[in-house]
């Protein structure tokens, strides 16, 4: 057996990991990192087979030294800002390493972050800067870039106004998007975590869409005409984002208003765009595109209207 220590297993995008690792890999033991005190793991997890519930806080090294002991792999799906990504992460790490773990998957789960340019992304220069920090341990380190959660279209990422029937875009509406739903992304690190011979970074994109194409997958699937809206340029949305920034100072909030501009920012400049992507990597995939993540969201809205 294969021990995989999941972090942040209780998250959004932790869950659907570690279901992932158990449904696709029966030689996996799923080891779950927990803080103390919390009763979240034990409900999610308490009478799964081949799951262990660990508790360690990120403060305590020797606790953290305790509960990676044994572990082959550690999976990081932590979220936050600077004290998780960063402090959390560089604990789990420095534990990872005195106990003897050979794998580390950093919670990247983003675009190609490490083309942005610096100071227009915090939480792209968050996980640059721990990239620094894997690099230079002798673990055998992948992150997994997956560009945009395809799941955010219609939710947290303001890009589509339904009842205007405009697609928002800067710049250009011809940019290609990067995007992946979560349960895609979950599937692929469950790979990369039995994969021995993972590269340092694997690339996918469950699809790549422009805002035109948006347009035209909306106006398809609704029979309304939805059509293009400049909202202005990059640099443009670059500027707002850090006003936002200063004014708001909200500096340790995972997702501000002014976050969602800098991602913006990075994807319509092109310059967080991936560029070698391989879905094949572990063979034919069924991959979700954004077409159908839209489409299931107007039959929900029918179904409720």
């Amino acid at each position: 057996m294969t021990t995989v220590l999941v972090a942040g297993a209780t998250g959004d995008l932790g869950h659907r990991i570690v279901r992932e690792l158990l449904a696709a890999n029966p030689e996996a033991f799923v080891r779950v990192l927990t803080r103390p005190g919390g009763g979240t793991a034990q409900t999610m997890y308490g009478e799964r087979d081949r799951v262990e519930i660990r508790e360690a806080a990120y403060t305590d090294h020797v606790g953290l030294v305790e509960a990676l002991s044994g572990a082959e792999i550690v999976v990081s799906a932590v979220s936050g800002a600077r004290s998780v990504i960063l402090d959390a992460q560089q604990a789990l790490l420095a534990a990872a390493v005195e106990a003897g773990v050979t794998r580390f998957i950093p919670s990247d789960y983003s675009a190609d972050y490490r083309r942005v340019t610096p100071g227009s992304n915090r939480n792209f220069e968050l996980r640059r800067e721990f990239a620094g920090d894997l690099d230079a341990t002798p673990l055998h380190v992948t992150s997994v870039l997956n560009g945009a959660f395809a799941d955010m279209l219609t939710g947290q990422a303001p890009m589509i106004l339904f009842r205007r029937h405009k697609i928002l875009y800067w710049s250009s509406p011809d940019q290609l998007l990067d995007f992946t739903t979560k349960d895609d992304v979950a599937r692929t690190v469950a790979h990369v975590a039995m994969d021995d011979a993972a590269p340092r970074v694997v690339e996918v994109a469950g699809d790549r869409v422009t805002a035109r194409g948006i347009a035209r997958i909306m106006t398809e699937l609704t029979g309304a005409a939805f059509t293009t809206q400049w909202a202005g340029t990059t640099g443009m949305l670059s500027g707002m984002a850090r006003i936002g920034r200063r004014v708001l100072k909200d500096e340790e909030a995972t997702f501000p208003a002014w976050q969602g501009m800098q991602y913006f920012v990075s994807m319509f400049s092109g310059e967080a765009q991936l560029h070698h992507v391989n879905n094949d990597r572990y063979g034919p995939q069924a991959w979700t595109s954004v077409r159908d993540v839209l489409e299931a969201h107007v039959k929900d809205g029918a179904t409720k209207g």
